[in-house]
């Protein structure tokens, strides 16, 4: 019986063995495979993580966002005026808006015997639908140097020295060109002509006081200053609109003020200083 098991034995445990490593390598290269292909599949098609959302998700009240005190500085109430009137006045009108947390604004007018004033502040909070490709604070930008080259305003970037037959801009210094590999950087913008009226400085302002970039102000900020058409009957309205972005969200001041009697102009050190201080107020409501 010995005998003859012997050769059983010898026959069929090879085929065993074999049979048992084939299985173990299919495995194996089964299981290899699966988490191989996980990781080359990963690694191969790894994408850049899309930017974090912008750092405001909501914009303040904007007619809560002026304090008492600056906006009677800026529109003063005449004695004539009731209490109720006085309350109103300074509490503004409110903007029609469909998202308050996308883009709101207030409006104030008063009038007195000297003029008539207008200020309105708007907030927008830009949004990038992409930020795989853009992130909310470069959209705010884009935004941000679309309205600036609409004031005939010299790009941001790297200071240059004028060629030939250049203009110098309406900002204080050299034009500046745009900065390689911005986003949506369009071409510096050419100096309108002179007899443009967004970038002529008016009779009673001094150059310095035109239009211009400035620094210090939120991320990035400019000041449009523009003086109304001269009528026979009518003053010329002094309007100073300053922009400026802070992270992802864009606001505009922009403050009107229109002597009662023809022949006066507004000045422009005072109508700006006002608007200035008013924008500085509100960037740091957004730094707190």
């Amino acid at each position: 019986m010995d005998v003859e098991r012997t050769p059983v034995r010898r026959r069929f445990l090879p085929g065993i063995a074999m049979l048992t490593a084939l299985v173990a390598g299919a495995t194996a290269c089964t299981g290899s495979g699966g988490i191989g292909g996980a990781g080359d599949q990963k690694n191969g098609g790894s994408t850049a993580a899309p930017a974090q959302p912008g750092k405001y998700r909501s914009l303040p009240q904007p007619c809560k966002a002026v304090d008492g005190k600056r906006l009677r500085a800026m529109l003063p109430a005449t004695d004539s005026l009731t209490t109720e009137q006085r309350e109103q006045l300074y509490a503004g009108t409110a903007e029609p808006s469909y998202d308050a947390d996308r883009h709101v604004g207030c409006r104030w007018n008063a009038q007195t015997p000297e003029a008539t004033l207008l200020l309105s502040v708007t907030f927008e909070r830009v949004v990038s639908y992409d930020r795989a490709a853009a992130s909310d604070d470069d959209k705010a930008r884009q935004v941000y140097v679309r309205r600036l080259t609409d004031a005939h305003l010299p790009f941001p970037g790297p200071t240059t020295s004028p060629s030939p037959g250049t203009g110098t801009g309406t900002g204080t210094g050299a034009p500046a060109s745009p900065a390689p590999g911005t986003p949506e950087s369009p071409q510096a913008p050419q100096s309108p002509p002179a007899s443009s009226p967004s970038s002529s400085p008016s009779p009673t302002a001094s150059p310095e006081l035109g239009s211009r970039v400035l620094e210090g102000l939120g991320s990035e900020g400019f000041l449009e200053d523009k003086l109304g058409a001269a009528g026979a009957t009518a003053a010329q309205a002094r309007t100073v609109r300053i922009v400026f972005r802070t992270s992802n969200v864009i606001v505009t001041v922009e403050y009107s003020v229109q002597p009662s009697g023809p022949g006066k102009v507004p000045p422009a050190a005072e109508t700006q200083d006002k608007a200035r201080q008013l924008a500085e107020a509100l960037a740091e409501r957004f730094n707190e």
